[in-house]
């Protein structure tokens, strides 16, 4: 299989399904950073980290693939003539999503609790986290826009919202696992 294919040199690019659409379309722009979240995750996941955070980052990213299908499946060609999806992929199950749910429920009962924001940073690993949170939010709206124009599976907009927010929760707790300074937001008064 040739990586290069050339027929991408004019600034379009095909979905699965055959329909070519313009590089910069808010389709292709939505599962690019759902492709860019899920390099970011390859990055938290090669941290010093501990094993079962990697496990299921593993698992995440699986499941970011199937997002990224999903986005880069054509909806008016998604079903074939006989009634048959074009793409045998899973779907993004209320599982998935209770599963985040389960892990953040799990660290919030070891965290302190949060009485105030805390600013991104204090160690190298917490901060890749905190930076995945921001693009995993850049790739919730601009599938929230997808949606607005072609209808996305509602799953796949929860999932990416309780990705978020695992993710803060994850920062949260390697700032605590690491013994990093967890620096709260205190607005200065003027």
């Amino acid at each position: 299989m040739k990586i290069y294919t050339k027929t991408g040199d004019k600034g379009t690019t095909a979905l699965f399904g055959g329909t070519r659409v313009p590089k910069h379309h808010i389709r292709i722009e939505s599962y690019g950073t759902i492709d860019e979240l899920n390099s970011y995750l390859g990055l938290i996941r090669d941290q010093n980290i501990q094993q079962e955070y990697k496990d299921l980052i593993v698992s995440i990213q699986d499941r970011l693939f199937t997002v990224g299908a999903i986005l880069a499946t054509d909806p008016k060609k998604a079903i074939l003539k006989n009634g048959k999806e074009r793409l045998n992929i899973p779907k993004i199950s209320l599982k998935d999503i209770e599963l985040l749910e389960q892990e953040m429920d799990a660290m919030n009962e070891i965290l302190p609790p949060m009485t105030h924001f805390v600013l991104p940073g204090g160690h190298q690993t917490v901060s890749f986290c905190h930076i995945a949170r921001c693009v995993c939010r850049r790739a919730e709206r601009l599938i929230s826009a997808l949606n607005d124009i072609e209808t996305v599976e509602s799953n796949t907009l929860m999932y990416l919202n309780r990705l978020s927010d695992y993710l803060f929760v994850l920062a949260r707790k390697l700032t605590y696992d690491l013994q990093a300074n967890e620096i709260k937001w205190i607005p200065e008064k003027q």
